[in-house]
């Protein structure tokens, strides 16, 4: 008998892990030993909380999530692990798979991304949110010599950022408020500069800071005909925006870019298979382990997940993207 354990989140900011046990895998299945799993502070932190809106409570379940919104619920979509039962060619590989934080899980395998050998398991939990990035960068569609504006430091902005500069010419700043992630951003090649420093007349911006303060800011740094890409999302908060200055006499578009769908320039002419692959092979850069962490043991969750989603400490800067250990 196979038996597994499992993080649920069972009220407004509580959690526990629970036992389960698992079917052997059938046929186009594959059970898989987790070595990591990560967990996103942006999605996760308003599952946690139960702050997930009604009406999105189809659209917004997690691939192999169980339970239901808004408690109790298992979830998270970053799982890394070892394939130890299944298709023979699968089993010993490593792969990815968006999968809720547990420890042993069955899967199909055609939800199982194979991790390349290049990128180690703490840093292949950053496929998922690399995805988004990617998909954001494709909606956006940047042009050499823009004059760009990435604001938002968390993971996602970071990635976003990260990709667009490596785009000839491309004027990039990253605009946060929290100046202990200006190391993280040189880390990564890139200039972090305050909200009241970001650079104006600007033709594309990326908010993914997840605060209307933040947006207000891209409205404000907007250019003519300006491009904004808005990749946070607000769950059940409203966010009011001055849509009577700039925006109105400047022309600005004003879009959202969510990664459930293909981005439509790459729609038809790349699968969702295809899309995660390409977020995996970009991950072999070490310098994007500036963006994992803290470790954390599987079974310290349910005590410290509060404390990974919750607001840091004064004077302390919030973790990017928790790694969570099972060994």
């Amino acid at each position: 008998m196979l038996t597994a354990t499992a993080f649920w989140t069972t009220g407004p900011g509580q959690g526990a892990i629970h036992g389960e046990t698992l079917r052997a895998p059938g046929p186009g299945e594959a059970l898989v030993r987790t070595l990591a799993s990560g967990v996103s502070r942006g999605t996760e932190k308003l599952v946690f909380h139960g702050r997930v809106p009604e009406g999105e409570w189809d659209r917004m379940r997690a691939p192999m999530q169980s339970g239901d919104f808004p408690f109790p619920v298992k979830y998270g979509y970053a799982a890394v692990g070892i394939v130890e039962d299944g298709p023979a060619e699968l089993v010993g590989q490593r792969v990815f798979c968006l999968h809720p934080h547990q420890d042993r899980f069955v899967a199909p395998v055609s939800a199982l991304s194979p991790v390349p050998d290049r990128v180690p398991e703490w840093r292949a939990v950053l496929a998922a949110n690399m995805e988004t990035a990617l998909n954001i960068v494709w909606d956006a569609q940047p042009l050499p010599g823009e004059r760009a504006l990435v604001i938002g430091a968390g993971v996602v902005g970071l990635l976003c950022a990260w990709l667009l500069s490596r785009f000839p010419a491309l004027d990039l700043s990253v605009a946060d408020p929290d100046p202990l992630r200006a190391p993280v951003a040189g880390r990564l090649g890139l200039r972090l500069v305050t909200p009241d420093e970001a650079p104006g007349n600007r033709d594309l911006i990326v908010h993914a800071s997840g605060n209307p303060e933040g947006l207000r800011t891209a409205l404000r740094c907007a250019g003519f005909e300006a491009r904004i890409l808005e990749a946070s999302w607000f769950g059940t908060e409203e966010c009011r925006l001055p849509l009577g200055e700039i925006f109105h006499g400047g022309r600005v578009t004003l879009r959202s870019t969510q990664v459930g769908q293909i981005a439509a320039p790459m729609r038809g002419r790349r699968s969702h298979a295809e899309r995660m692959a390409l977020a995996l092979s970009l991950l072999a850069d070490p310098a994007l382990d500036a963006l994992c962490g803290p470790m954390v043991a599987f079974h310290d969750l349910p005590r410290l997940m509060p404390e990974l989603l919750g607001t840091p400490p004064e004077g302390a800067s919030a973790p990017l993207l928790p790694v969570v250990t099972y060994e």
